[in-house]
């Protein structure tokens, strides 16, 4: 199905049909563009960027390319088509029809999912706002932009749900995703990796790495959801977010190749003064963007994730492919806490460690990145490597809130802990440890 791209609201889910709706949209959409104008990137409006924009949900049709100003840009509301008869897959309500209308019993958290996923997507934008005025390349700025306008994109994809779905209360979250801005004191943005400085090319990097990577993983479990609409909406936005993650590999992996070419062409791992990011630095980014992302992912025995899972708003990654009953209800989890100064395993349900899954698999995938990252270090001669830190060191969520430790793993002292931070008002913002 193609896009009408002269509405005002470019769509597939027949906005023309419902003009409530289509009022409510309309009221938004400026408050919208005075965000844009207010927190999007920086000295580009008037700027002819070559973007992708979609024109319509099939292979074929999902990218169209040309130049266009980023404040004339087109944001679209985008659903994979429907599946004929499709069911819901997992918890109590497994081999029931798909939900196209909210379960009212559910409908707070559903809300909820909706709104903090939602809130991520201008979140990143926030963050990213004034790199265009250090960009290395008008390829890495065409990226930037690239990445920008889809996350606009993805919010007004969660907008439509929340204004078509919730009535007043999603009007007024609709609004709320406007006022809270990232690294506000008064209205920081709900999940605090969304608030942290993103102002560096090697932080947006590390970013679009690592944070985008977690978004990959929350849209698949999102895609699974037995909500038909919030199913058909995530499903279209992860083929964006693969652009976003190869924006932030592709990154990296040119900092440690030329990283790699400076210190075999100086014989010294201190080559700053030729130009490049030692890997201590790299190493310190990493630790910081990895670490942070996985307080994203939640409690390691979560009531909330185990409720989410039974309720069948929100799957496991792939969850169709999973050899299990997909009800969970006597099945057992691995799941890590700190006993004596140790870290041990134990046993707990598996629908309490939901959460914890899905983070072990988001671990796996970023350290398939990692290693690419060092065969290029590998193919220059280097024996060092870069590493993914303890799930232990720099967190604030879960069984290691509050715990001190290297990012080896090694838990301790406070004093020595601090000592380690890097000078600057927050060593978090410079990847602590």
């Amino acid at each position: 199905m193609n896009i009408d791209y002269n509405e005002r609201i470019p769509n597939n889910v027949d906005l023309a049909s419902d003009r409530r709706l289509l009022r409510a949209l309309e009221r938004w959409q400026p408050a919208y563009l005075k965000w844009w104008d207010d927190m999007g990137p920086v000295e580009s409006q008037d700027m002819e960027v070559y973007l992708r924009t979609a024109i319509s949900v099939e292979k074929d049709g999902w990218a169209n390319f040309g130049h266009v100003r980023m404040p004339d840009y087109r944001w679209g509301i985008f659903l994979t088509p429907p599946e004929p008869d499709r069911k819901i897959n997992f918890g109590a309500h497994k081999g029931e029809a798909a939900w196209q209308s909210v379960p009212g019993e559910y409908r707070s958290e559903l809300r909820r999912l909706i709104v903090t996923q939602g809130d991520t997507e201008p979140a990143s934008v926030e963050q990213q706002r004034t790199l265009g005025r250090s960009c290395p390349s008008l390829y890495d700025l065409r990226n930037l932009f690239q990445v920008n306008v889809e996350e606009g994109r993805h919010l007004w994809a969660m907008v439509y749900l929340l204004q078509a779905y919730f009535g007043r209360d999603g009007r007024e979250e609709a609004d709320e995703m406007l006022v809270r801005h990232a690294g506000d004191p008064d209205r920081p943005r709900i999940l605090q990796a969304f608030n942290e400085k993103t102002d560096d090319w090697l932080s947006f990097f590390m970013f679009t790495f690592f944070q985008d990577r977690d978004g990959k993983y929350q849209l698949a479990s999102l895609a699974e959801s037995g909500f038909d609409p919030l199913s058909r909406t995530c499903r279209f936005m992860l083929t964006e977010e693969a652009h976003h993650m190869f924006v932030g590999e592709s990154g990296i992996m040119r900092i440690v190749q030329r990283s790699a070419e400076l210190m075999r062409e100086h014989d010294t791992e201190d080559i700053r003064a030729f130009g490049g990011i030692d890997l201590d630095t790299i190493q310190k980014f990493m630790n910081f963007h990895y670490s942070v992302c996985l307080d994203l992912f939640g409690q390691e025995r979560s009531t909330n994730a185990a409720n989410y899972y039974s309720m069948g708003l929100k799957g496991r990654y792939q969850e169709t492919r999973i050899d299990d009953d997909h009800v969970l209800e006597t099945s057992v989890y691995q799941t890590p806490e700190l006993v004596d100064g140790k870290v041990i395993m134990s046993e707990t349900s598996a629908l309490t460690a939901i959460n914890e899954r899905l983070r072990r698999e988001y671990t796996v995938d970023s350290q398939r990145g990692v290693n690419r990252f060092n065969k290029v270090l590998q193919h220059f001669g280097i024996e060092r490597e870069l590493t993914l830190p303890h799930e232990a060191f720099n967190r604030a969520i879960g069984a290691f809130r509050g715990v001190e430790a290297t990012p080896d793993g090694d838990i301790i002292s406070s004093p020595r802990f601090h000592y380690h931070e890097p000078s600057g008002e927050n060593g978090r913002e410079a990847g602590t440890g």
